[in-house]
């Protein structure tokens, strides 16, 4: 694949000493993983709940709920709070408001803490921390990120992102702390994601960018497969960057 501005050479790029990384859809499959859990959680329940359905609507509220945040309308939240209000909403939505528990509602918001990366990750992720300094930046709070490393085996230097920065992508202060946190100027470190609006933001911001191909995000072939606009590099997966990177 190519991205959207033929790729410089590696030899060209600015030094880079940090990557940082979304997570939700870039290193974890969430879709699947939540439509895994809830049907395990509302099927014994007897609730015939389709779980790709309810993964997608309980995903459509992560944009709305941040947003309130991002103007000011709510304080800072950390996504956990924010997801488990969206859940409520979605089980109103779905008509099972009064038929599910507190405690399953507890054990399925920790569903966002127990979902599965895409095949590639680890292996990429070890390479290139051979080279370069590692961290997720993304929206999810501290907690849910460190059960998602350790679950998934991710080898991160420090867990950075929102509660970082009491803020939400793709406001400039989240990637500017992270850049901050390493010690870092903007411009030596690279913001890697799958979704092009994460990638400009970023840019706009002054870290370099790499665009990570995850064409069955939202489904098959329903994924981001080209940048949205320039970027320093466009790869298929981590261990293709790691090869673009010489890790």
């Amino acid at each position: 694949m190519s991205s959207a501005l033929p790729d410089p050479p590696a030899a060209a790029l600015p030094p880079v000493r940090a990557l940082v990384f979304d997570v939700f859809g870039t290193l974890v499959d969430w879709r699947g993983s939540i439509a895994r859990e809830t049907e395990a959680l509302l099927h014994p329940l007897g609730l015939a709940v389709d779980g790709l359905r309810f993964a997608d609507d309980w995903r459509a509220r992560y944009q709305p709920a941040m947003q309130q945040v991002r103007s000011g309308r709510l304080p800072f939240s950390r996504l956990d709070v924010l997801h488990r209000m969206n859940l409520d909403q979605v089980l109103a939505a779905h008509g099972l408001d009064a038929r599910v528990d507190e405690a399953t509602r507890v054990a399925l918001n920790l569903a966002w803490h127990r979902l599965d990366a895409w095949p590639d990750v680890a292996p990429g992720l070890r390479r290139l921390r051979e080279r370069f300094l590692l961290a997720p930046c993304s929206n999810g709070n501290i907690s849910l990120m460190v059960d998602l490393a350790r679950r998934n085996g991710l080898p991160w230097d420090a867990i950075l992102g929102a509660e970082l920065a009491r803020d939400y992508k793709p406001k400039p202060a989240v990637y500017l702390a992270a850049a901050a946190a390493f010690d870092l100027a903007p411009a030596e470190v690279m913001m890697v994601a799958a979704h092009g609006d994460d990638l400009v933001a970023a840019a706009a911001a002054g870290l370099r960018t790499a665009f990570v191909a995850r064409p069955d995000e939202h489904g098959p072939g329903r994924g981001e497969t080209r940048p949205a606009g320039p970027v320093d590099l466009a790869v298929p997966d981590l261990l293709a960057l790691a090869d673009r990177l010489g890790a």
